[in-house]
């Protein structure tokens, strides 16, 4: 088994609609290398408890693999562990390569975001320090699209496909009864607000998007939402789940007070913004409210997914195996975008290190300067990762 090829791959923090597709590219790639694949269950700490699943037998086939890449959520399982500095405790590293020497492995491949991509930088470097010629390689995923050195995120195309549908169908039924209405949309996004104003591309385009970049003031978002009703009935608010108040409080905390922490110090139950606003607008303002949260679905909707989204997820992941058995590691497989119309994209290689526990937000120059909508630039970058929606009648006056 020395001599053996062996790519073993593991799925990372919350699924999406895209994850199956790079694990497929991952799996696809390895068998041209002629090398075994290996998957982890549940992640690295799954695998730590020695689970794990031979990929290239349970997925042998072309159908197999094509089954695979239109399957939403993750096929091998995730989890949510943090790695400690190796400083700080070099038993669980020491235990992870001496898993990784059990199986094999020439290759250690991570799907998954911020977090995943710090597991795979502390991997690379604990390698490089110990003398391992294990590589190591991220491939990304995130529906809130906030990783740097990418143009984008697989998950995030689809996802934003699914806001910008939901978003649409959700302002047709509001707008039935004749009568004054607001409706806050909850979208998910902790710390950048690019899924949040995915909504934007609806056909029929919400009123005000609130993003996480752009502190809320609430008498401003009263007196706005006040503004809209004098000339219309319906009224339809984008909220991101991170939006904050001036003073870097979270509104969703003014709902859901005490939630606590994860172990990455991530707020355990990230919503309730939009009931707090809903609430607030009621007693505000004398009107109908609604709060909806799109929730989970968000993330595995495959009925919408993105053809683009699926398509460069596979590519990604197909690219980290090549970039593993050219002898990279340390790295993560990014997009570079080459044009928007007609859109043009491929792969590159960044230094994981520097993708780590780092945020991408959306450009303050990408944001209305009211700080309560979308400019034309952002929806041109998310038109070509979302695609065409469905055709639908124009709303009545």
């Amino acid at each position: 088994m020395a001599d053996e090829k062996c790519v073993l791959v593991g799925q990372s923090g919350g699924p999406t609609a895209a994850i199956n597709s790079s694990l497929a590219g991952v799996i696809a790639a390895g068998i041209l290398e002629g090398a075994r694949v290996e998957g982890m269950r549940y992640g690295i700490q799954g695998f730590l408890d020695g689970k794990h699943v031979r990929l290239d037998e349970a997925f042998a086939s072309r159908v197999d693999l094509d089954l695979l890449r239109n399957t939403p959520a993750s096929w091998l399982g995730s989890c949510r562990y943090k790695l400690p500095e190796p400083a700080a405790d070099q038993a669980v590293y020491q235990r992870l390569f001496n898993r990784f020497e059990e199986v094999g492995a020439s290759a250690v491949l991570y799907i998954g975001g911020n977090d995943s991509m710090d597991t795979i930088a502390k991997l690379a470097a604990y390698g490089s320090q110990t003398g391992s010629d294990i590589r190591f390689i991220g491939v990304p995923k995130t529906i809130d699209n906030d990783l740097v050195g990418t143009d984008h995120t697989p998950g995030y195309g689809s996802a934003a496909r699914f806001v910008a549908t939901a978003m649409n169908e959700l302002a047709y039924d509001a707008d039935v009864y004749n009568l004054k209405s607001v409706s806050f949309v909850e979208i998910m996004g902790r710390d950048a607000g690019w899924l949040t104003a995915s909504c934007a591309l609806a056909l029929v385009e919400p009123d005000l998007v609130l993003l996480p970049e752009v502190p809320l003031e609430e008498d401003r978002l009263i007196e706005r939402i006040a503004e809209a009703l004098e000339h219309k009935n319906t009224v339809m608010v984008g909220v991101s789940e991170g939006v904050r108040t001036p003073d870097g409080t979270l509104i969703c905390e003014r709902a859901t007070p005490g939630a606590g922490t994860d172990e990455f110090g991530h707020l355990a139950m990230l919503s309730g913004a939009s009931r707090y606003l809903a609430a607030l607008t009621k007693q505000r303002l004398g009107c109908k409210t609604r709060a909806i949260e799109l929730s989970t679905l968000q993330r595995c909707a495959s009925y919408v997914a993105s053809r683009v989204d699926l398509n460069e997820a596979y590519d990604l992941g197909h690219a980290a195996v090549e970039a593993a058995f050219a002898g990279e590691t340390g790295k993560m497989c990014a997009v570079e975008r080459v044009s928007d119309s007609p859109y043009e994209a491929h792969t590159k290689l960044v230094d994981v290190a520097s993708v780590a526990n780092q945020v991408r937000n959306v450009p303050s120059e990408w944001i209305s300067a009211d700080g309560m909508g979308v400019g034309e630039e952002l929806i041109a970058y998310m038109r070509p990762l979302v695609g065409e929606l469905p055709a639908q009648l124009a709303q009545l006056d």
